[in-house]
């Protein structure tokens, strides 16, 4: 609010006019006064329906419940050092606070908070972090588990192919949680890995897909933003278990269920939370209890037994009464060996079929 001159016109206003200064004479201004600029940076189009569109829903999130935001979204930014500019020019262009979705963007976005240091860097599924960065990410390997669980009861040659971005922890523990899962209902399930090296391209998700199917998979699981997989499943007749979002629309027959992200808590309180000056670079890893990590709604072939059967495994993960990554547990050789670090798990476990490839 702007300091504004009052002019005193006759004695008998002289009370009210003095009121009148001292409310306008402050310049002080309270936080929810204050433009906050935010910044989202996606992998992919938003509209792809999975990692990026759920993030978006939560930046959408944040404008319907905050005054005085402004929300910039870039999308289509490739990870690497070419995003570091990204990053900078927002920060240069007054973002108090930017969100760098996708694990590439790491390294990029710790050089840039060290130019920027009045700007705050948050980054979805790394592990560095600086005085003005942090980063956030969740159990999907929970929501991963009970997807198996889904998989594992629905194919009948035992055989369920997974299409794999890239070979970082996120996506390695994710696989051995959905194999655990599937081969709690089905002893004899196989998860055949294929790696496309993209997370959003929907002509090699969907080739990688059916490159499984041809080898006998009956149901396609993925780690990618785009439903190309469960659309090739569809025209196999197979089945289908999503990633990121509830894609069913796009394979209706198809369709299990998925991991999906709810981000829109996390991202309005941390909004705030900028915004009031509280805000402090601790990481973050959300899970099914406090709701950043979800199963999408099951398909009509799903059986009720088994529905009941996810939903008291789903209790249980809730409670903490369950652990879907046990320790010890057993490695794709079949031997015993602890868990370990599972932000840095760099095997597989039993029933997978495939190799880790670099990162």
């Amino acid at each position: 609010m702007k300091p504004t001159r009052w002019r005193v016109f006759a004695a008998v206003l002289l009370a009210f006019a003095l009121l009148a200064a001292a409310c306008g004479d402050d310049d002080s201004t309270s936080g929810s006064d204050e433009e906050l600029q935010v910044a989202f940076v996606y992998v992919g189009p938003t509209s792809d329906k999975g990692w990026s569109w759920s993030h978006e829903q939560g930046a959408q999130h944040i404008e319907a419940n905050m005054d005085n935001v402004v929300v910039k979204r870039l999308e289509s930014i490739p990870e690497g050092a070419d995003s570091q500019r990204v990053f900078e020019d927002l920060a240069a262009d007054g973002a108090d606070l930017i969100f760098g979705t996708s694990f590439g963007y790491m390294d990029p976005m710790l050089e840039a908070a060290a130019n920027y240091p009045d700007t705050v860097f948050m980054h979805a599924t790394g592990y560095k972090a600086a005085d003005n960065m942090s980063n956030y990410f969740g159990a999907a390997e929970e929501g991963r588990y009970l997807a198996g669980m889904a998989a594992g009861a629905a194919t009948e040659t035992d055989l369920i192919g997974y299409v794999a971005a890239f070979g970082i922890p996120e996506v390695v523990r994710g696989i051995n949680a959905f194999t655990l899962g599937a081969r709690e209902v089905n002893p004899n399930a196989q998860v055949q890995v294929v790696w496309t090296s993209t997370w959003f391209d929907p002509p090699t998700e969907g080739d990688a897909a059916q490159s499984l199917l041809d080898a006998g998979a009956d149901v396609i699981a993925m780690h990618q933003d785009s439903p190309a997989p469960g659309q090739a499943a569809e025209a196999a007749g197979a089945k289908w278990s999503g990633y990121n979002a509830d894609m069913s629309e796009f394979a209706p027959n198809a369709w299990l269920t998925a991991p999906i992200w709810n981000w829109n808590d996390y991202y309005l309180t941390t909004a705030e939370a900028v915004r009031a000056g509280t805000w402090t670079p601790d990481p973050v890893y959300g899970n099914m209890a406090d709701g950043m990590v979800d199963l999408a709604a099951y398909g009509d072939s799903v059986p009720q037994d088994v529905r009941d059967l996810i939903d008291e495994r789903m209790a249980e993960v809730i409670a903490g009464t369950f652990a879907v990554l046990p320790d010890p547990i057993v490695n794709q050789d079949g031997v015993e060996q602890p868990l370990g670090d599972i932000f840095t798990m760099n095997y597989f476990v039993e029933g997978v079929i495939g190799t880790i490839p670099a990162a």
